[in-house]
């Protein structure tokens, strides 16, 4: 089978086309036959050495993410067949072997039925931003634990970076559950996509946002999902209300953010750090159930008519994808496969 893999950091010149045996399924495994894999910014940083790292050996197989067609099943395996539609999350996490390559051998927990007449574009872009978006979206001790119809009513949710891949899911899950949603965007262009989304006030990231935030809320922000927290964090504690969440899934290449204690202290905040990848085993299930259902509902798709662009790449040129994401390309990095 045709694979792109890399034996040492570096940048995405590392990778390579190569053959290589197909896996073998073991117990409790499933094997797929990947039709799309999808490229986030966190594959590029394991990929350059710059991110996120688990500690396994090369060479790897990069892509956390993907969409394909069940090909075989080990002993032990409930609930799905060869032949069954799937997603899949968390491939490389652990492990030395992601999506970009035509087969791939999954944990069963790893590999979610896909609907039919959804997309595998839908499916290979779910996972880290979808899940992220998720946590970040039900962090508040208070919860809810896991989103559905009507979960969030009567929360404001404010999106910080509503175009980007996680702000997209941000605001179609937080859409779906029942919330008002106020999004932050750098363009007019990103503005359309916003509001694509469903975003139901979208705010030029130039413009005074906490100005145009005191108008359109009553005793501000229940929950703030923060993609640049190094630039914005004295703002959000302004604009949170009291008891608010603010929620964190990235932080840039700072190794400190400094927190305004007091006004935070006083507002009795929230805050919580997300890494997706070392959530509880029950905040993974619970986004994975929600993330699904929302996906079962056609509340959550892609393509720019949903707010998020498609850029898409054959396995021969996985390289150019993950230039694509190390670019900002605004929108989802997907590569394809197999037909």
């Amino acid at each position: 089978m045709r694979a792109v893999m890399f034996t040492d950091p570096g940048p995405a010149s590392v990778l390579h086309l190569v053959e290589r045996p197909i896996p073998v399924v073991g117990p409790g495994e499933v094997r797929v036959r990947v039709v799309v894999s999808g490229v986030n910014p966190t594959d590029v940083g394991a990929r350059s050495g710059r991110g996120t790292t688990d500690g396994t050996l090369g060479p790897h197989v990069p892509n956390q993410d993907g969409a394909g067609i069940v090909d075989a099943v080990g002993p032990g395996v409930p609930g799905l067949t060869v032949g069954d539609r799937v997603w899949m999350w968390d491939a490389a996490w652990l492990r030395s072997d992601g999506t970009a390559q035509e087969y791939v051998v999954l944990p069963r927990r790893h590999v979610v039925p896909l609907p039919d007449g959804v997309s595998f574009d839908v499916g290979a872009a779910l996972g880290i931003p979808a899940l992220t978006a998720h946590r970040a979206l039900t962090s508040a001790a208070e919860g809810p634990a896991r989103l559905e119809p009507g979960a969030l009513k009567g929360k404001v949710v404010f999106v910080v970076g509503g175009a980007g891949a996680v702000g997209n899911a941000a605001v179609q899950l937080a859409t779906w559950a029942g919330a008002r949603v106020l999004t932050t965007v750098t363009s007019d262009a990103k503005a359309a996509l916003a509001s694509a989304a469903g975003a139901d006030h979208v705010i030029r990231a130039s413009d005074d946002v906490g100005a145009a935030v005191r108008r359109m809320t009553k005793d501000g922000l229940d929950v703030i999902v923060e993609v640049a927290p190094t630039e914005n964090l004295d703002l959000d504690v302004e604009m949170v209300a009291p008891g608010g969440t603010i929620a964190l899934y990235t932080a840039g290449r700072e190794p400190t953010i400094p927190i305004p204690w007091f006004p935070s202290m006083v507002k009795n905040v929230q805050f919580q750090f997300i890494l997706t990848y070392t959530t509880s085993v029950q905040q993974k299930d619970d986004a994975v159930a929600a993330v699904s259902a929302a996906v079962a509902a056609r509340a959550f798709d892609v393509g720019e008519q949903h707010g998020l662009p498609l850029a898409r790449f054959p396995l021969e040129r996985t390289r150019e994808a993950h230039e694509a994401v190390e670019h900002h390309w605004v929108g989802k990095v997907l590569v394809d496969v197999s037909s």
